[in-house]
């Protein structure tokens, strides 16, 4: 199993930051659990998949949702 954890910098939206989280944790099964966070990003992404090319994937994914402007994507070592 790979866990990744997706830092994911937004842009302001018109729906807000509760639709834009809903549209995050619709881009994948893989992903686990999306948290809204204050600092640098405004969301972190938990994925637990198969591969990391899934995580690859999924990272690609979100940032094709409207809305984002950045991710930066960690993949745990343990």
């Amino acid at each position: 199993m790979v866990y990744a954890y997706i830092m994911v910098k937004a842009a302001p939206v018109s729906g807000g930051i509760d639709q834009l989280k809903q549209d995050l944790l619709a881009v994948s099964d893989g992903i686990v659990s999306a948290h809204i966070v204050a600092g640098d990003v405004d969301f972190i992404v938990k994925v637990e998949v198969e591969s990391p090319t899934e995580v690859k994937d999924i990272a690609g994914g979100i940032q094709s949702v409207a809305g984002i402007e950045d991710t930066q994507t960690y993949i745990a070592m343990d």
